[in-house]
């Protein structure tokens, strides 16, 4: 094949996934492996990894490694038709996984992937684990199939990571959008009793994740009572937060909580604001234990607020 019609072949396929293609793609479409030689050689295509080239002409990322090493995982299918699975068959997780999520500050070593089936490769820089993953578990990050921020932070406990460094990437996924936190309790279950907790308590191990990445609830409300003036705000909003928002319209009840927190910014009375409220029946019925990881993440949202809003705020009518 000609060198002009060998990357128009491979245009057509490039364009679609990261301006990258295997060489298996490429034989399919009748690009021989002497083809690709030349077009690296002449500058036109840039050898990626073994059997995965982009096109000169294509901008690379931050995740180009990460892409290449996926498309390797099945070279003979075109990307597009690989994220139509429901859910993906290979699938990016791990520290690979949070770097796509944007979540901590580990640092990805290597490509890591989860697959429903055992592989195997060569590659020092590629590691496949074995899980079967549910639809639930699988997002879509940067146009690669990834787990959850859930099951990531899940996979990252599983793998031994440092708590303290799961801790960071739990922070940081709070701060990013809400947290599915009965999901992931339930991951954590069955890493509790190894990581020094009663068996299947998975809410106890999410607590000590939310205390090692300081967003738990008295971190939190440290961080918001030391800043003067935001106290009624604060607390409004996050008694709505737990849904109890409706007992302030009561006028009496509002006037009450916002003299008690104009009075003062410390931390027990703000804490003893909320006791008050929720210890009177305003609170939701259930499990207090399993609401506080979704309380303590909820109130992360308003400790930002408070760093960012000016001083003299008033609270929301």
């Amino acid at each position: 094949m000609r060198t002009r019609d060998a990357l128009k072949a491979l245009a057509e396929v490039s364009s679609s996934q990261w301006g990258m293609v295997t060489s298996a793609q490429a034989r399919a479409r009748g690009v021989s492996h002497m083809n690709l030689t030349r077009l690296t050689e002449s500058g036109d295509l840039l050898r990626l990894s073994h059997g995965v080239y982009r096109d000169a002409g294509a901008p690379g990322d931050e995740y180009e490694d990460l892409r290449s090493a996926w498309l390797a995982s099945d070279p003979a299918r075109l990307a597009w038709d690989r994220l139509q699975e429901r859910p993906s068959k290979v699938v990016v997780s791990g520290e690979s996984a949070a770097a796509l999520h944007g979540i901590g500050n580990l640092r990805a070593m290597r490509s890591e992937f989860t697959t429903s089936f055992r592989k195997q490769t060569q590659r020092t820089d590629v590691h496949y684990r074995t899980r079967t993953l549910t639809s639930n578990d699988v997002t879509v990050r940067e146009g690669l199939p990834v787990t959850t921020v859930e099951r990531t932070i899940a996979d990252l406990v599983e793998q031994r990571t440092q708590l303290d460094h799961v801790g960071d990437a739990l922070r940081d996924a709070a701060r990013k959008s809400r947290l599915d936190t009965d999901r992931l309790a339930e991951l954590l279950s069955p890493l509790a009793e190894r990581n020094g907790h009663a068996k299947g308590d998975g809410s106890a191990l999410l607590d000590e994740l939310l205390e090692s990445a300081h967003i738990d609830l008295e971190s939190l409300s440290r961080q918001i009572a030391k800043i003067p003036g935001l106290s009624t705000l604060v607390v409004h909003n996050y008694l709505a937060s737990l849904d109890v928002s409706e007992f302030l319209d009561n006028p009496t009840l509002r006037s009450a909580l916002e003299d008690h927190t104009q009075r003062t910014t410390d931390l027990e009375d703000i804490q003893e604001a909320i006791a008050s409220l929720v210890g009177a029946g305003t609170a939701p019925s259930g499990d207090n234990a399993k609401r506080r990881p979704s309380e303590a993440i909820s109130t992360l949202a308003w400790a930002s607020l408070a760093r960012r809003a000016p001083t003299d705020q008033s609270p929301h009518p």
